[in-house]
């Protein structure tokens, strides 16, 4: 079957991508003259505070170049499809977006990822700049809790960039920024469910088979395996699943305060995704849990792939501010 894909050259997608994405926000961020993959916000001045990095592999817009935007993420570096950028082109950032009091490096929990940007790093030392790094591990389906530092990092990691870049906005040094983006994602948990397979463009077809009629519990977001295979069930079954996932692994105490994102993969309905999210409220609130903030769309897709996540923030003092602090929205959802 042909690919069915709006393309000129495969090998040029990032490429054009970001191209086309640069133009749709003219001012508000640029792209780097050294490393052409590395993009910073253009509407900010880092002089004087905390400055946040990212990157990651493209084909999960708006993560991660998409969080370039007030009261979130200040510079990232963009790889391949579902591949790390390089260790040059997150130095490049660094250097770009550092404004002399620090540089927080917020990521997911791949270890291509880790490779280069423990590079970076020690590059960036070597040049006199500080970087602390936060990885985004909230997948519960990807490791048990006795081995919670081997698992993925999803969709989850919008809290932690929300958190993160309010913290830096306020003033607070490299430290306190720092502690607190790992204080949000350590209380932050994330299960997945796929309907269907998604297609690389420089390879022209699925990257997995899921027959018509099944759904897989807890796969992720690059095809990793899930949980559990079967017969695709009622929405609200499906919620019922990954909600007692998500609460057995987080155990949120009665009357615990939520932050709540249902978040679609690519090619699901925003009104699936409501239809899911009514189920989640039901559930939370019938389980005496507060929702402070809910959160229902796309906030880290898999190309088309078919499905959603869920995501449970657990709330205190030190993250609800933050959370509720004003801010821009991700830059494929603005007009």
């Amino acid at each position: 079957m042909a690919m069915r894909k709006f393309l000129n050259d495969p090998e040029a997608f990032v490429d054009e991508m970001l191209e086309g994405l640069l133009l749709a926000n003219p001012g508000r961020i640029r792209r780097l003259a050294d490393q052409p993959r590395g993009i910073v916000r253009a509407d900010e001045a880092f002089q004087g505070r905390v400055t946040i990095g990212t990157g990651g592999g493209s084909g999960h817009l708006p993560i991660f170049v998409g969080y370039l935007t007030r009261g979130f993420v200040d510079g990232c570096a963009v790889g391949n499809v579902f591949a790390s950028p390089t260790s040059e082109e997150m130095l490049a950032v660094t250097r770009a977006i550092d404004g002399g009091k620090g540089v927080l490096y917020l990521y997911g929990n791949y270890g291509g990822d880790r490779l280069n940007f423990d590079l970076a790093v020690e590059l960036a030392s070597s040049e006199g700049i500080r970087v602390e790094t936060v990885l985004a591990a909230d997948d519960v389906a990807s490791a048990p809790p006795r081995q919670a530092s081997r698992r993925r990092g999803i969709a989850g990691i919008m809290f932690g960039y929300k958190i993160a870049g309010a913290c830096a906005a306020s003033g607070a040094d490299l430290d306190e920024v720092a502690a607190v983006a790992a204080h949000a994602l350590s209380n932050t948990r994330s299960m997945g469910v796929a309907l269907s397979s998604c297609v690389l463009p420089t390879v022209g077809h699925s990257t997995f088979e899921l027959p018509d009629g099944e759904m897989e519990i807890g796969m992720g977001i690059h095809g990793e395996p899930g949980v559990r295979r079967g017969a695709l069930l009622p929405a609200d079954e499906v919620v019922d699943d990954l909600l007692a996932r998500i609460l057995e692994d987080l155990r949120p105490p009665a009357r615990a305060e939520l932050a709540v994102l249902v978040n679609g993969l690519g090619a699901t309905p925003p009104e699936e995704l409501f239809i899911l999210y009514r189920h989640v409220h039901q559930c939370l609130t019938d389980a005496t849990y507060r929702i402070r903030r809910a959160f229902v769309g796309e906030y880290a897709t898999s190309l088309e792939m078919a499905g959603a996540s869920i995501s449970l923030l657990q709330l205190d003092e030190r993250l609800v501010d933050y959370l509720d602090a004003e801010a821009g929205q991700p830059l494929t959802m603005l007009g």
